[in-house]
C-alpha cells in the first residue's frame, strides 16, 4: 500500500524528509477488507454469529467524535438463558487442547469471546484462570493459524479485563511483544499490539511499565510499522497510536513525554488513512489537556486565558479550575496550522464519508489545542445573556439506564479502548460492577428520566432533577 506519510499530492505537497530518508518496502500481507457491520445493526430476533464476532476484531470498530451516542445498548446475547452451560462447555473444549483441532479451536475461541462480552463472566472462569491463560498463550505462541491466533488474543484481552488478576501482565508481556515484532501476519501483530495495551493497563503493569509500552508504541508508530516490519500498515500504526493514548491515561506526569512524542503524532497527520490521523490527533489534544491541572490553594491565578475559563468545560470533576503547567509543545502555531487543514480538508481525492470524519474531528481536536480547558465536542456557541461558551456536550448513552458525561479527552479515551474490547457488551460490564471498567472509568452516570426516555415533553417546573450515580451505586 502506498506510504502512510504521503501528501495528497493535488494539494502540492511533498513528502516529509523523515518519510524519504525511511526505506519503502511493500507489505507482504494481505489487505483485509473493511467490514461495515455492527453489533447495532443486527437483527434482533437472532443472536450474534461467532463469524460475526470475529470480523468485529478490526480496528475500524473505533468510533469517531461525532458518534458518541453509539453506544447503545442492543445485548441480544442476553436473551440466551443457557449461556453459563454454553460458557462451561466452551472453557472445556478450549483446556482439551490434545483432541481438538484448528478448526475446533476457532470456533471453540470465537464462542468464549462472544460470551464474555455480552456477560460479566468473573465468576464463571474464576476457577479456570490459569488453566485458560495457558491455553490462550499457546495459541498465541504456535500460530497454527490467523483466526485462532487473533481471537486467542482477543480472548486474553477479555480475561484480563474480567479476571482482576495482577499478575497477568508479567506473564504474558514477553510473549506478546515476541508476537508484534515476529509474527508473519500484520493482522496478528495489530492484535497483539491491542492486547499488549489491555494487559498492561489491567493486568497489574506497574508505571514504569506503561512507559515502556508506551516507549516501543511510539517506535512502531514513529517507524510507519518498520521496526515491526509491518511496513505502512495502518492496523498496526492505528493500533499503536490508540494504545500509546490509553496507556498515557494511566501515567501522572507527562511533561517530559509530550514534547517527544507530539512530532511522532504530526508526522501522522499526514497519513492518508483518516483513522491514522483520528488517532494521532486524539493524542495531541489529550497532551494538551494534561499541560493543565486542577488549582491548588497556592496557585497564583492564571489569566492567561479567554473569559471562559470559569465554564464547566474549563473546571475538573470536582469544579476546580485549570491551571497551565507547562508548554505540551513548543510550536503551538505551527500545529494549529496544521489541524486547521484537516477541520477544513476539501478535494476529490477524498470521500465524503472521509471528510465528514476528519471534519468532525480535528475541529474539536482543534479547539482543545487553541484551549486545553475544553474537551471533546466542545461547543463554539455563545450564550447571549452570559456572553460565555455552553461547554461540552459530550454524552454517551448506557442503554435506557443513564447517560455518562464525556467533558475530557482522557475519559475518550478510555472509554473508546473500553468500548474496542467489549463493544456491544459495555453496558452489561459496566451495570453489573465490572472493577476493571469502574475503575478504569470512574465517572459519574446521570439516570435517565422516564420522559426523557420516552420522549415526554415536560415543563421545566415539573421536570424531576437528575440523580447522580456513582460506579459503586450501579451494582
Amino acid at each position: 500500500m502506498p506510504d502512510l506519510r504521503r501528501r495528497a499530492l493535488e494539494g502540492g505537497k511533498t513528502i516529509s524528509r523523515k518519510a524519504q530518508s525511511r526505506e519503502v518496502s511493500r507489505s507482504n500481507s494481505r489487505t483485509t477488507s473493511a467490514q461495515n457491520s455492527r453489533h447495532s445493526s443486527r437483527a434482533p430476533s437472532r443472536y450474534p454469529s461467532d463469524d460475526e464476532d470475529y470480523a468485529s476484531l478490526s480496528d475500524d470498530t473505533a468510533w469517531s467524535i461525532a458518534s458518541f451516542d453509539d453506544l447503545v445498548e442492543n445485548n441480544v446475547e442476553a436473551e440466551n438463558p443457557d449461556w453459563a452451560e454454553e460458557l462451561a462447555n466452551r472453557i472445556e473444549e478450549i483446556l482439551d487442547r490434545k483432541r481438538s483441532s484448528v478448526q475446533g479451536r476457532e470456533d471453540s475461541l470465537s464462542a468464549y469471546c462472544r460470551l464474555s462480552k455480552y456477560h460479566f463472566v468473573e465468576d464463571e472462569i474464576r476457577g479456570h484462570l490459569r488453566d485458560l491463560l495457558g491455553a490462550f498463550t499457546k495459541s498465541i505462541k504456535y500460530e497454527s493459524s490467523v483466526r485462532e491466533t487473533t481471537l486467542a488474543l482477543h480472548a486474553l484481552e477479555l480475561l484480563t479485563i474480567t479476571a482482576n488478576d495482577d499478575t497477568i501482565y508479567d506473564s504474558v508481556e514477553p510473549l506478546l511483544t515476541r508476537t508484534i515484532r515476529d509474527s508473519p501476519s500484520n493482522l496478528v501483530k495489530a492484535a497483539a499490539i491491542h492486547c499488549l495495551g489491555a494487559c498492561t493497563f489491567f493486568g497489574g503493569a506497574a508505571e514504569e511499565d506503561h512507559l515502556e509500552q508506551m516507549n516501543f508504541f511510539l517506535d512502531i508508530a514513529s517507524s510507519d510499522g518498520h521496526t515491526i516490519d509491518a511496513v505502512d500498515d495502518p492496523n498496526c500504526v492505528t493500533a499503536a497510536l490508540r494504545e500509546w493514548g490509553f496507556l498515557a491515561t494511566e501515567v501522572e506526569d507527562l511533561q517530559i513525554e509530550s514534547e517527544d512524542a507530539i512530532p511522532v503524532f504530526m508526522d501522522q497527520l499526514e497519513s492518508s488513512e483518516p483513522r491514522v490521523q483520528v488517532a494521532a490527533g486524539e493524542n495531541i489534544a489529550f497532551l494538551y489537556e494534561k499541560s493543565y491541572t486542577p488549582q491548588e490553594d497556592d496557585d497564583e491565578e492564571d489569566t492567561s486565558e479567554d473569559d471562559d475559563a470559569s465554564s464547566s468545560s474549563a473546571a475538573d470533576l470536582d469544579g476546580s479550575k485549570l491551571i497551565k503547567r507547562y508548554n505540551a509543545y513548543h510550536n503551538t502555531p505551527q500545529l494549529e496550522r496544521v489541524l486547521q487543514s484537516l477541520a477544513t480538508v476539501s478535494g476529490k481525492h477524498i470521500s465524503k464519508k472521509d471528510k465528514k470524519t476528519l471534519h468532525s474531528n480535528f475541529v474539536s481536536i482543534l479547539t482543545t489545542v487553541e484551549n486545553p480547558r475544553r474537551g471533546p465536542m466542545y461547543s463554539t456557541a455563545i450564550d447571549q445573556d452570559t456572553n460565555r461558551h455552553y461547554g461540552s456536550k459530550c454524552t454517551v448513552k448506557l442503554g435506557r439506564e443513564g447517560t455518562m458525561s464525556i467533558d475530557r479527552w482522557w475519559k475518550w479515551i478510555r472509554l473508546a479502548a473500553l468500548r474496542r474490547i467489549l463493544q456491544g457488551g459495555f453496558v452489561e460490564h459496566y451495570y453489573k460492577g465490572n472493577r476493571a471498567v469502574l475503575d478504569g472509568l470512574p465517572i459519574m452516570v446521570r439516570e435517565v428520566t422516564r420522559s426523557e426516555r420516552y420522549g415526554v415533553k415536560r415543563s421545566p417546573r415539573s421536570k424531576p432533577p437528575a440523580r447522580l450515580m456513582a460506579p459503586d451505586d450501579i451494582y
